[in-house]
C-alpha cells in the first residue's frame, strides 16, 4: 500500500482531532504532524515534504492564504486543500490563486473532505457546495470552461509574476504550460520558476513545460501583415498534443501563455493583433485550452494605467 502523508493545519485542537479522525477511515491517509499557525506550516512543509496539506485561513502568526504562497516555494509538489469556515467567493478565489487545488467549507466538511482529498490527490479541483454557484478564475479543472483571457500589462513586472503563477500551478498540479515569449522574457521567466521551486529542467525534459520564442512564432504563422489561420492553427496544436501527452493527468488541462498580442500592438499592427485575440478565441474553444493574452494597460477597454 502507498500511503499519502499528510499535514494537517489548524488553530482550534478539536478539529485537527475531527480531521484526523476522518483521515483514519482511509487507511492510506497518514497524519504525520498537526500544527497550529501559518509560519509552523511552512516550516513544517520544507521539513517533511507532505504529499497533501490541509490548511485552514484563519491561522496566528501567518494567515492560512499566505502560508500557502510560501509553501509553493519551499514544497511545490506538495498538495493544498483548505478547510475554512469563510465562504464567501473572494475568499476562495484568493485560496485558488495561493496555489491550492481544492476548498472544503468546514460546515460539509462530514461529506467532502474525503471526496476533496482524492480529487485534490488526483491533480483534480474540488470546491465545496456551498459556493459553486460561483465561477473561479485560475482553477485547473477539466469541469470549467475552457476560455481565452487578457492580461493587462502596465510593465514587465506584471506580466512574469502571472506568468510564473500561472505556469507553476499547472505544471505544479500535474497539468501543462506552453509559453510564447521573447528571449530576454523567457530567461527572466525559467530564473522566476525555479525560484518558486519548480523543477524548471525535468519540466522541459518531460514535456510539461514548453517555451517558444514568440517572434519565430509570429514570423512562421504571418502571411500579408495578418495571422493566417492555417499556419496559425497547424503551428501550435503539435505542441498542445505534446503537452497533453506530457502531462500526468488523467484529463490534462493545459495553459498557454503568450504576448503575441502585445508584440503586435507595439509595433502598431492593430489589425493583426485583432484578428491575433479571435484566432485565439478559437483556438481555447477547439483544442480545449486555457490560453492567456497579454496586452498593454491602454489595449484594454476600462482599464487605465
Amino acid at each position: 500500500m502507498q500511503f499519502v502523508r499528510v499535514l494537517v493545519v489548524d488553530d482550534f485542537e478539536p478539529w485537527r482531532y475531527f480531521v484526523c479522525s476522518m483521515l483514519e477511515k482511509r487507511p492510506e491517509l497518514q497524519a504525520i504532524c498537526e500544527v497550529s499557525d501559518g509560519l509552523e506550516a511552512v516550516q513544517k512543509a520544507a521539513e517533511l515534504k507532505p504529499d497533501l496539506i490541509l490548511l485552514d485561513i484563519g491561522l496566528p502568526v501567518l494567515n492560512g492564504i499566505d502560508a500557502a504562497r510560501r509553501i509553493r516555494e519551499v514544497a511545490p509538489e506538495s498538495k493544498i486543500l483548505f478547510l475554512s469556515q469563510e465562504s464567501s467567493a473572494d475568499m476562495v478565489q484568493g485560496a485558488l490563486n495561493s496555489g491550492a487545488l481544492g476548498y472544503v467549507v468546514k460546515a460539509n466538511a462530514g461529506s467532502e473532505l474525503l471526496p476533496a482529498v482524492q480529487a485534490v490527490l488526483q491533480g483534480r479541483q474540488f470546491i465545496s457546495s456551498g459556493v459553486r454557484d460561483y465561477e473561479f478564475i485560475g482553477s485547473i479543472n477539466a469541469e470549467v470552461p475552457f476560455r481565452h483571457e487578457i492580461l493587462p500589462c502596465s510593465d514587465d513586472a506584471v506580466l512574469l509574476d502571472t506568468f510564473t503563477r500561472v505556469v507553476a500551478s499547472a505544471v505544479n498540479t500535474g497539468n501543462a504550460a506552453i509559453v510564447l515569449v521573447t528571449e530576454p522574457h523567457r530567461a527572466l521567466l525559467l530564473q522566476r520558476l525555479e525560484k518558486r521551486g519548480l523543477d524548471v529542467g525535468r519540466a522541459i525534459q518531460e514535456g510539461t513545460y514548453i517555451a517558444l520564442d514568440v517572434n519565430e512564432v509570429l514570423s512562421a504563422i504571418m502571411v500579408s501583415g495578418l495571422p493566417d489561420p492555417v499556419r496559425f492553427f497547424g503551428g501550435i496544436s503539435g505542441f498542445i498534443e505534446a503537452a497533453a501527452k506530457a502531462a500526468k493527468t488523467k484529463q490534462p488541462r493545459i495553459v498557454v501563455c503568450g504576448e503575441s498580442a502585445a508584440l503586435l500592438r507595439g509595433e502598431g499592427k492593430l489589425d493583426a493583433a485583432i484578428r491575433l485575440d479571435q484566432l485565439c478565441d478559437e483556438l481555447a474553444k477547439i483544442h480545449e485550452v486555457d490560453v492567456l493574452c497579454a496586452h498593454p494597460v491602454s489595449a484594454v477597454p476600462g482599464v487605465e494605467s
